[in-house]
């Protein structure tokens, strides 16, 4: 099955919890994973607010994303 986002809520800090097409919710805590250019403006709390859900992931509006995959995998 191919690994898709269907939900996404802001919840605080840097944590968004997802809901997958599996059925599975799950809490991402993304602070460690704001490193390399594109994600520097993560940092700012207003633009990481921001996010959409795109194809079958979460997107920033300057392109920045994370695979489904990896957001499951470092989920709670």
């Amino acid at each position: 099955m191919f690994l898709e986002i269907v939900k996404a809520d802001y919840l605080n800090g840097y944590r968004i919890k997802l809901q997958f097409n599996t059925g599975e919710e799950k809490v991402v805590d993304l602070p460690q994973s704001l490193n390399g250019s594109v994600f520097a403006p993560l940092k700012d709390m207003g633009f990481f607010k921001r996010f959409t859900i795109k194809f079958n992931t979460i997107e920033w509006e300057n392109g920045a994303d994370f695979a489904p995959e990896y957001l499951y995998e470092i989920g709670m």
